[in-house]
């Protein structure tokens, strides 16, 4: 069995093909014997074989569903199933499906993985993986769980492969000694099973995981009126996982899409305005290393393009705009788009230098009502820190101390911080105003990025998709490294935590780039800005937000 894990640029090609098996419930553990998957659906108790290549699935425990009824992970070894179920690991021989019990754990078990005689379990509770000899049964070690979530197991020769469900992520590990090497994102939520598959045609291996939840979905009731209903379904399938790991720049980039994104203003004002020289300013998507724009041209009026630090911004030009004038003016751009993770350490960033001049001039600064000053703010950003003095520690204790502080909530405007924070509840906008003060007031350059996020329906190619409200997040800067992403509030679980780390330095495909650095959408009227307090743009213009998924990206290669 080949490395997953070389000490270089760590790149996969695999095949793009969703599986999705008939009849199941759930899937949680999975596992390849040679070319055969093999899953386990607990709801049902049933032990799955299943075709990668047109879905067929048999179950094979026919008569012994009831001794596989919620087990959570599943691993091979040779002839050898092992399984979880409770507190407890067990094995079998394939051939008879007899249940030998192995282990007992204080608490439930959930993944396991097994590499000749050493057997891996993971558990939730304990929040770590224990490490088992096959023949002794005697616990050898045991390794710090990488996330917060429920977590399943694969393993090869050199790597130690975690799904976590909470984290959206898979995490790979030194199989000796439980570092963590990189980790990716996975292009769905839940991810509850992790499978190598290798390839004896082609020497490749390749990963495969699964995924399980419930999604809404409306019911046609003919014995109801009105006839249609919103209610729920299983959905579980298993997929191919793309990555690529580039060492030197400590980011891993994982399945993504070909993408169609659309921003259109329909002008069509509250109260008729008239205004010379009117010049209309969006921004267009951003290069990055995750999202690159393929293609972009404009809906309704043409414009022409002028760079502003370095982004792309789309200048719509109107001698006059008079009252009763209407039209469409916007953009179709067509981008790839990826999952994209970041892997730097607090000893990383130990001996980082100081910040240039003119960032401290221009990230450093309450420049949008940020609330600096007030007394509620200043004592929140010394209590988020405490003695802290790493950039990275600070910046993830500031994160933990917002989503601790604060409920997540749609409000029609956005507040200052200190509202916010005596309120204790904020919509993204209000999340990311909040996080920028602390940040500034403890030394952190920081900037609002972001915009819109496609619909996360990556199954649901070529249907246009609306996203309901734009979205922000931020960004947070790192001399000698440069700018790294962080959500605003999707990781906030809850005031008693602990807090997924999936967006702490990434995200997902479906994060949309739009002009980094700068302001969205600005109007002028003979050269000067006009401000939101004299004419809002909400309230000369309606805009218009289409996505439409195309097709899934093949894996970057080095």
């Amino acid at each position: 069995m080949t490395n997953v894990l070389p000490r270089s640029t760590v790149s996969q090609m695999i095949g793009q093909r969703t599986i999705r098996p008939f009849a199941v419930a759930a899937l949680y553990g999975i596992a390849f014997i040679k070319d055969t998957l093999i899953a386990i659906d607990p709801r049902l108790g049933h032990l799955l074989q299943i075709d990668h290549q047109n879905d067929n699935t048999k179950i094979i425990n026919s008569h012994q569903t009831q001794e596989f009824m919620d087990v959570r992970g599943l691993a091979l070894w040779e002839d050898t199933l092992w399984v979880t179920r409770g507190n407890s690991v067990y094995l079998c021989k394939l051939g008879s499906l007899g249940l030998e019990h192995f282990v007992t754990l204080p608490y439930p078990a959930n993944g396991v993985a097994v590499w000749d005689a050493t057997v891996y379990v993971s558990c939730e509770r304990l929040g770590k993986i224990l490490i088992f000899d096959r023949d002794t049964r005697k616990e050898i070690t045991q390794f710090y769980a990488p996330g917060v979530g429920v977590e399943n197991l694969a393993v090869t020769e050199e790597t130690l492969l975690v799904c976590d469900t909470a984290e959206q992520s898979v995490y790979f590990l030194d199989r000796g000694t439980g570092e963590i090497q990189f980790s990716v994102l996975t292009p769905f939520e839940s991810p509850t099973g992790i499978a190598v598959y290798n390839d004896s045609a082609t020497n490749k291996q390749s990963l495969y995981v699964s995924y399980s939840s419930e999604e809404p979905y409306i019911r046609d009731n003919p014995n109801a009126e009105p006839n249609h209903e919103l209610t729920y379904r299983d959905r579980a399938f298993i997929q191919p996982l793309h990555y690529h790991f580039n060492w030197e720049k400590r980011i891993a980039v994982s399945n993504g899409y070909l993408l169609e994104m659309s921003y259109v203003e329909q002008i069509d004002p509250l109260d008729e305005v008239y205004l010379k020289d009117l010049e209309w300013r969006i921004a267009l998507p951003s290069e990055t290393e995750r999202q690159k724009v393929k293609q972009v041209e404009p809906i309704g009026l043409p414009f022409t393009e002028e760079v502003m630090d370095g982004q792309r911004v789309a200048v719509f030009k109107f001698d006059t705009l008079t009252p009763g004038e209407r039209h469409l003016l916007g953009w179709k751009a067509i981008l790839e788009v990826r999952a994209m993770k970041y892997r730097l350490t607090p000893r990383d960033v130990e001996n980082a230098s100081s910040l240039p001049p003119e960032f401290t001039s221009r990230y450093l600064i309450d420049d949008d009502d940020l609330a600096m000053n007030s007394d509620i703010v200043r004592e929140a950003a010394i209590e988020a820190v405490g003695t802290e003095t790493n950039l990275m520690r600070k910046m993830y204790s500031i994160r933990n101390y917002v989503y601790d502080k604060l409920s997540y909530g749609i409000k029609p405007h956005i507040d200052t911080p200190d509202i916010v924070l005596e309120r204790g509840i904020g919509s993204c906008g209000e999340y990311v105003g909040v996080l920028l003060a602390l940040c500034r007031l403890n030394g952190i350059a920081c900037r609002t990025v972001g915009r819109y996020k496609c619909p996360p329906f990556a199954e649901q190619k070529g249907i246009p998709l609306q996203p309901d409200y734009n979205h922000v997040w931020l960004e947070f800067y790192i001399p000698g490294f440069g700018w790294l992403p962080m959500e605003s509030n999707p990781d906030d679980v809850g005031r008693d935590g602990p807090h997924p780390t999936r967006f702490f330095m990434g995200l997902s495909w479906y994060h949309i780039e739009i002009g980094k650095g700068i302001s969205f959408e600005t109007i002028s009227s003979e050269g000067k800005r006009i401000q939101k307090e004299e004419i809002s743009i909400g309230e000369l213009a309606i805009n218009h937000i289409r996505f439409t998924i195309l097709e899934d990206l093949p894996n970057l290669e080095a």
